[in-house]
């Protein structure tokens, strides 16, 4: 069976489709939290195809996107000492920070290299023994077993110059404090779950957003079907409620072929052995407690921060540019198109915010496929 020939075909994406445009009820505000949802709805078109009562918005879901300047600041700080080697996933290197870009640094002879997996930094590290290579760790649940492993594999290979400058995200805490009935005024009426990190966390990980928060909650995967589902039992849930057919939200898991209730229990306990949570700043939501993960106390010998007498209240601090709306986009209160500087001063080519830099960013998204709305076009 082709499963992925399966979840593009058109004519199943069609058919959800109308059954979409017969929803009759009042206008609702559905999020895809992860910017590989966003790319996918645009990319295919899914917007054109819904009814003009049920929007899509952006959310926090791009790791890019809600790391805070201070952290680029320290990755440049750390990048211009002539004794280190850094070391990052390519979407980083042009987001601005206070002190400009890693990009920018590296074209002042910075030594920055970008990696495409955590374990390309061991060869790196044991070529350059002479010098302390500083990992750029950031993402979410997904990412964070391969960056827990290289510290592991670190350790049991003997390579004492590898370390991480710590800027792991967790996404329940920042969807309680999106969606909590104490935040007021997010003005949504369900939530897309993002799918790979209920792969690695589990979907029983996202029941609070329907049982605390009182939102209709769906764990979609990434192709055209997967979100043309997630959107149609978004609006199932919606709509039995309005009519009193059902009394409460659920979370529903639509991603069922990759995701357990209880997730990748080995990938997991990996991560809870290497780190531990803490609080951490996450562009346009400030400091939210238990949303990073920090190296626990038996792998403090590779913050970089330590290492390098860095101050840790820096990663803290998220100063944007003027203009830049990306904080509120984020938070799912303006669309990339309503900022001011949206194709006017920022642009993929010329970006002022992470999210017009990020292959996943929302801004970077609707300024890519602005002009297409035909799917598989």
């Amino acid at each position: 069976m082709d499963l992925l020939r399966i979840f593009r075909d058109k004519a199943l994406v069609n058919l959800l489709a109308d059954r979409l445009r017969a929803y009759s009820g009042p206008p609702v505000r559905f999020m895809e939290v992860c910017g590989t949802h966003t790319m996918s709805v645009f990319r295919n078109g899914l917007r054109a195809l819904l009814p003009p009562n049920i929007h899509l918005l952006s959310g926090p879901g791009c790791p890019v996107c809600v790391t805070p300047s201070g952290f680029i600041d320290q990755a440049i700080r750390a990048g211009t000492r002539r004794d280190t080697i850094i070391t990052t996933f390519g979407d980083l290197i042009r987001v601005p920070g206070s002190l400009g870009t890693l990009e920018r640094a590296r074209a002042a002879e910075a030594d920055i290299r970008i990696v495409y997996s955590p374990l390309d930094v061991l060869p790196i590290a044991q070529a350059n023994p002479g010098k302390l290579v500083v990992f750029l760790a950031v993402g979410f649940e997904t990412t964070a077993p391969g960056i827990a492993l290289m510290i592991q594999a670190a350790e049991s290979r003997g390579i004492p110059n590898i370390s991480i400058l710590p800027g792991l995200k967790r996404m329940p805490p920042v969807l309680r404090a999106l969606a909590s009935p104490g935040a007021g005024g997010h003005g949504l009426d369900g939530l897309i779950c993002p799918g790979h990190v209920a792969a690695i966390i589990g979907a029983d990980s996202f029941g609070f957003l329907a049982g605390e928060c009182g939102l209709p909650a769906v764990i979609a995967g990434f192709e055209p079907l997967d979100l043309m589902l997630a959107i149609y039992k978004l609006i199932n849930q919606v709509d039995q409620i309005n009519r009193g057919i059902r009394e409460a939200p659920g979370l529903e898991n639509a991603y069922k072929r990759v995701v357990k209730p209880g997730g990748n229990t080995i990938a997991w306990a990996r991560v809870q052995a290497v780190f531990e949570w803490s609080t951490s700043v996450w562009r346009g939501f400030g400091p939210i407690p238990g949303s990073g993960m920090a190296l626990r106390a038996g792998y403090a010998h590779r913050d970089a921060r330590v290492i390098l007498g860095l101050d840790p209240e820096e990663t803290m601090t998220d100063n944007l540019a003027t203009g830049c709306e990306c904080g509120l986009v984020l938070r799912g209160q303006l669309s990339p198109p309503e900022c001011p500087m949206f194709a006017r001063g920022c642009s993929p080519e010329s970006p002022r915010g992470a999210c017009m830099v990020s292959s996943e960013g929302a801004c970077a998204a609707y300024y890519r496929y602005r002009h297409r709305d035909v799917i598989g076009g």
